[in-house]
């Protein structure tokens, strides 16, 4: 019990790291919470300072997600729990990662809607799901310029993903834990992003399209 506290405890902290603002702070000498949405994320970043800073925040932040799952999946567990049912072990380290990043100890517990953390942590739970995701992820930025949409939708079509890939590989077993977690996933999606659910319905979602950005010339 002690070593799944420890592990919960690390990658919470992992998860934590508040990326957007170190890179924000460090590069260009402000809080990118003062600016834009007001949201610690890297479509803020993006929206901010450009699309490279982004690109190396988004990057960042699904490592955050991916590093814990996946070191979670390798670790030896003498609890019968955890030894009969291994992927719980890496969603608990996934998903402790996605709760600091969206809640971060570093930053008052207000931190990034967790949709890069939930990728990389997704990415070692589904990696056949995951390219499915981003297509849709991608087809409803791409029609729609709103990228809350895209992620929202991108996490719903996870369980249909997994429903669309058994039916073309036979020979893929997905556990009941993991298909119950892909289930819950997309509503703490929806959850994180109510606020720009409010504003679709206002009409005053900002659209890829529109943003905003004030960058420097050499980042």
């Amino acid at each position: 019990m002690i070593e799944l506290l420890i592990l919960i405890l690390v990658s919470y902290v992992i998860g934590s790291t508040p990326t957007s603002i170190i890179v924000s702070r460090a590069v260009f000498k402000t809080d990118v919470r003062e600016h834009g949405s007001g949201n610690a994320g890297a479509t803020n970043i993006f929206r901010t300072f450009g699309w490279k800073p982004a690109l190396f925040v988004t990057l960042v932040d699904v490592f955050k997600g991916w590093l814990p799952a996946f070191v979670a999946g390798h670790l030896q567990s003498d609890s019968i729990l955890f030894a009969n049912n291994p992927d719980l072990l890496m969603i608990l380290a996934g998903f402790a990662a996605v709760l600091g990043h969206t809640y971060t100890v570093f930053a008052g517990f207000k931190g990034g809607k967790g949709v890069g953390t939930a990728a990389g942590m997704l990415i070692a739970l589904f990696p056949l799901a995951v390219p499915i995701c981003l297509l849709v992820f991608i087809i409803t930025l791409i029609t729609t310029g709103i990228v809350s949409l895209g992620s929202m939708l991108a996490a719903t079509a996870l369980p249909i993903s997994l429903f669309i890939l058994e039916g073309y590989l036979p020979d893929m077993q997905i556990s009941v834990t993991l298909r119950i977690f892909a289930l819950l996933i997309p509503l703490f999606i929806i959850f994180t992003h109510r606020s720009n659910i409010t504003r679709m319905r206002e009409g005053t979602e900002n659209r890829f399209e529109k943003a905003r950005i004030f960058r420097k010339k050499d980042i």
